[in-house]
């Protein structure tokens, strides 16, 4: 899609809420053809070591378009700066908090949201994470009118997209993301001239992509290939999925499956070297790293690593947990 051909509706006061990389496509997209009269994103965060300050993605996208950034601590409580803006439509992407009832009733057009998934599938903060994870082929983005409820808002639009074997979070990320914009700005003429139409979510079909918790992270040798597979790409590029090596984490950001059986080994069992990389013994098969990163360390190949390990222990053998 061609955004440039998109029409400036500069009479239309829009505020976008939004806050991670994920909603910079969207709102650059949306700066580009309508009047972005305010964004709001999360306050500022301290990160890293030194608890350096920093920016969201969105705040970035304001600031360098001169576009007010409004940043309340909790939006519940304080949406007052939002009001004043006086908005004829509010769209939101990733913006990681529940709007009130003031400002989902204000806005003459309404209050829209930008999420990743073919809802009612995938309600909730992690759905690009939880559809690899979950081992699904397919998912995309629904434009939706929003409610009280989590992700439960009608339906306006959706635009459905392959998850390819190779699609890790990342790439599919970014795919999600492009597709985001391009559908958003297919879809705002008939918000605004309120020929869109509206599809109730069918509850009873209704899934949940929960935020990503520690324990999500830590692979389960007992698992399938495949669920380890799914696990170490819908874990990459964050937070990533780890195991345990002699006490210390080893996270594993690449791996591909074997059918090579080992049932007298104990799942976990580094079982042998490859020219890419070192093999794992899994339930019904073999897993083999191929880009491992040591507690500490930068990203290597598994292969190196794994060198590097039996110049001074032996590695294969070794039981993974």
């Amino acid at each position: 899609m061609n955004i440039e051909n998109i029409d400036v509706k500069e009479h239309i006061n829009i505020v976008f809420m939004g806050t991670p990389e994920f909603s910079v496509p969207i709102l650059e997209g949306l700066i580009a053809n309508y009047h972005v009269r305010g964004i709001v994103t999360q306050p500022d965060k301290a990160v890293g070591r030194k608890q350096e300050i920093k920016k969201t993605p969105v705040k970035l996208v304001g600031e360098k378009h001169t576009i007010l950034v409004i940043q309340p601590e909790k939006i519940r409580e304080d949406y007052g700066e939002v009001l004043a803006l006086k908005p004829d439509l509010i769209i939101t992407c990733a913006y990681g908090q529940i709007l009130p009832r003031e400002l989902l009733v204000y806005p003459k057009y309404g209050c829209i949201n930008v999420h990743a998934s073919l809802l009612p599938k995938l309600r909730g903060g992690a759905p690009i994470h939880r559809a690899i994870l979950n081992g699904m082929t397919k998912t995309g983005v629904t434009i939706m009118y929003m409610s009280e409820g989590m992700d439960e808002g009608d339906i306006i639009s959706q635009r459905e997209i392959e998850i390819t074997e190779t699609d890790t979070a990342s790439t599919l990320h970014d795919k999600l993301s492009l597709l985001g914009r391009d559908l958003l700005l297919d879809t705002l003429p008939s918000i605004l001239d309120g020929t869109a139409t509206r599809t109730p979510q069918d509850n009873s079909q209704a899934t949940y992509g929960f935020n990503i918790k520690p324990e999500d992270e830590k692979i389960n040798f007992s698992h399938t290939m495949r669920q380890v597979y799914n696990q170490v790409r819908g874990l990459n590029d964050f937070p990533g999925a780890y195991c345990i090596y002699e006490g210390k984490r080893l996270k594993v950001w690449e791996c591909i499956e074997s059918y090579n059986t080992y049932p007298q080994l104990l799942d976990g069992t580094i079982t042998k070297l490859y020219d890419h990389g070192f093999g794992v013994k899994v339930s019904n098969g073999e897993i083999i790293f191929i880009v491992v990163q040591p507690d500490g360390k930068k990203r290597m190949d598994a292969k190196s690593y794994a060198n590097g390990q039996m110049s001074h222990s032996n590695f294969i053998g070794k039981v993974l947990s």
